[in-house]
């Protein structure tokens, strides 16, 4: 797992699983502790996820939300949504709305 910081969003790159949920989760915490800003998880490079990593999505979201800020999780692939409505998570993940073009 690879994360980077493209200067609005972290970027997960690879599989995320019980194996980075540590490093995503440092990344997370502490981009919550550095600002006022709210948190963006850009989803789009994920190629695998289990349902431990989807459950740091969940308790990190509530943290965020606690603490008055917001995690977002943007660009979420076919398997992170298929995943996240097989272990019922999808109602505490907030996943970030496409703007409508005309």
């Amino acid at each position: 797992m690879d994360i980077t910081w493209d200067g609005t969003a972290l970027v997960l790159h690879g599989a995320f699983d019980v194996r980075s949920t540590w490093e995503v989760r440092a990344a997370i915490y502490a981009c919550l502790e550095d600002g006022d800003t709210d948190v963006v998880v850009d989803m789009s490079e994920v190629t695998t996820i289990d349902a431990t990593a989807l459950r740091l999505l969940a308790v990190a979201t509530r943290h965020a939300w606690l603490s008055g800020h917001h995690l977002t999780v943007r660009n979420p692939g076919t398997a992170v949504r298929r995943m996240a409505h097989l272990t019922r998570l999808a109602h505490a993940i907030e996943v970030e709305r496409a703007a409508a073009t005309a």
